[in-house]
């Protein structure tokens, strides 16, 4: 987006916001701001392509009478179901019931807009998109009574929030925009407090985001696949595209129904054609939905030490069967790394952010560790970020990169970046230069002193395959020597001067006819 038209949308962003403020916490009310905006965008969507389709025989959309038009209508439809994927009439249009609502007369509008959303996903019935489209809008509850005791209180509620929305220009011809992506992220900064952990939980920062991508994409101009198995809303996948000319096809599966959705219209919002991207909702541990699938390119910020069965039945599973362990019931975090290890295709590169636990825990995941890297040598390179930098968590993190087929195999890369960023309020953020430091040193394999090092397997297996950075990675400052005859001087000639201020004070306190402090 252009910064203007950023600036304006955070703008209204908190219109709504303080709209909304107190009847709901924050986390829910993003639900239904995201919800509309992903209406807001559909119509428009619609709306253009109509008018485009229109264009020879000087018609608009919105002035087509739905009863008297039925033949352009339905020639629309059906167009519009097999491009867009889905349909709306004119009078469905987000402009048209935003109008409606806040027009001079005491209009009620929940209905029509309830009915409205239930079009959007009806009218993929049948079609190939309606996997796509299906329960899209089920976190929009028109009926909650946190939206107001009485109907009149919601829909007076409902009418203001489409008011704000409605001043928000999505730039539809810039495809650089990221409207729900910057919504998004806004929501979560503004008002983090209120959502606490789980809003982060599932939302990777635009900065870490670009990182992962730009690994990933290393030499490449075209992706045949590009998979994220917690892809949460789905901002990691689509950072990838923006990496590179073109990619085939996007794959990615999330637990969270609220996310999963928001995945969903994030895709649609950037012009992913829905036979382009499978995005599954299930927990990819235990019920994984796009099994025998190998991927070029994998992508993930996976929940941070999660909890998940550890079932002993998982040992005949392919994805951990040859390590001869499993990950600990408390600590996901290796399971997820296996995961994503299985669906690897052999010309592909493989980035995920995890705890820095991963790094140097025993036990199970020590076994798992070594076996990537003695037996396998998968492991490509460990990048230490900076503390606070995601929403909701202070500890800090790291991205591990994996390759199959390493071009560089006799050694791994670690670089130490936390202390490389900019600090704003409660939030670290990493600024461009640090991110083209840090992506410049991965893809040249550049040693610095106290910031990179090509650690030797040997190194590693010496190290007992521990792998936390400051055992590579040097950044020990050592201190200026002190110069104690200098000092000496200095104390001696402070003695001096406080004499000369204690003679002043005793003569003043002579005058003063009164007795010294000293």
């Amino acid at each position: 987006m252009g910064e203007e038209n950023k600036r304006r949308l955070e703008q209204q962003l908190w219109n709504i916001a303080n709209t909304l403020r107190g009847k709901m916490d924050a986390d829910e009310f993003r639900d239904y701001i995201l919800g509309f905006i992903f209406f807001k965008y559909l119509s428009e969507k619609m709306e253009t392509y109509a008018n485009e389709l229109l264009e020879e025989d000087k018609l608009i959309y919105t002035n087509l009478d739905e009863k008297k038009d039925t033949e352009y209508l339905e020639a629309i439809k059906e167009d519009a179901l097999e491009q867009l994927g889905y349909f709306l009439k004119p009078s469905e249009l987000f402009s048209a019931i935003a109008k409606k609502g806040n027009s001079d007369q005491d209009n009620f509008i929940l209905d029509d807009l309830t009915k409205i959303l239930r079009n959007i996903e009806a009218s993929t019935m049948g079609h190939e998109s309606e996997d796509d489209f299906e329960d899209l809008f089920s976190d929009i509850d028109l009926t909650s009574k946190k939206l107001g005791r009485t109907e009149e209180q919601k829909n007076t509620l409902i009418s203001k929030v489409l008011a704000h929305l409605d001043e928000i220009n999505f730039e539809l011809k810039n495809h650089d925009r990221d409207v729900l992506g910057d919504a998004y992220e806004y929501l979560i900064s503004q008002f983090a407090a209120g959502a606490g952990k789980k809003a982060g939980e599932f939302y990777t920062p635009q900065s870490v985001s670009k990182i992962l991508a730009k690994i990933v994409t290393t030499n490449k101009e075209k992706l045949k696949s590009v998979y994220d198995p917690t892809c949460g809303s789905g901002s990691l996948l689509l950072r990838v595209a923006k990496e590179v000319k073109d990619v085939s096809n996007f794959y990615g599966q999330e637990l969270n129904r609220t996310t999963y959705n928001l995945a969903r219209m994030n895709m649609i919002m950037h012009d992913v054609h829905y036979r382009k991207f499978d995005l599954k909702q299930e927990d990819t541990l235990e019920r994984p939905q796009h099994e025998n699938m190998k991927f070029e390119a994998i992508v993930a910020n996976p929940p941070f030490s999660a909890h998940w069965s550890a079932n002993s039945l998982h040992l005949s599973d392919d994805r951990f069967s040859q390590y001869g362990k499993l990950a600990p019931k408390t600590k996901a975090d290796f399971a997820f790394v296996q995961h994503m290890i299985h669906h690897l295709d052999d010309n592909g590169t493989m980035a995920v952010v995890l705890p820095h636990g991963v790094l140097f825990r025993g036990s199970a995941e020590g076994h798992i560790r070594q076996y990537l890297i003695e037996d396998r040598n998968y492991l490509d390179a460990v990048i230490g970020l900076p503390a606070n930098i995601f929403y909701g968590t202070s500890i800090p993190t790291c991205i591990l990169v994996f390759k199959k087929c390493r071009e560089d195999s006799d050694d791994v890369l670690f670089i130490d970046s936390s202390k490389h960023f900019e600090k704003k309020k409660n939030q670290n953020y990493l600024r461009n230069e640090d991110i083209e430091k840090l992506v410049t040193t991965y893809k040249q394999r550049i040693q610095e002193d106290k910031y990179s090092y090509k650690a030797s397997l040997e190194e590693i297996k010496e190290n007992d395959y521990n792998l936390n950075i400051p055992r590579y990675v040097d950044t020990f400052e050592e201190e200026e020597e002190i110069d104690l005859d200098e000092v000496s001087i200095e104390l001696k000639a402070l003695e001096v001067d406080m004499k000369v201020t204690d003679e002043e004070i005793a003569s003043y306190c002579k005058e003063l006819n009164i007795s010294t402090p000293f």
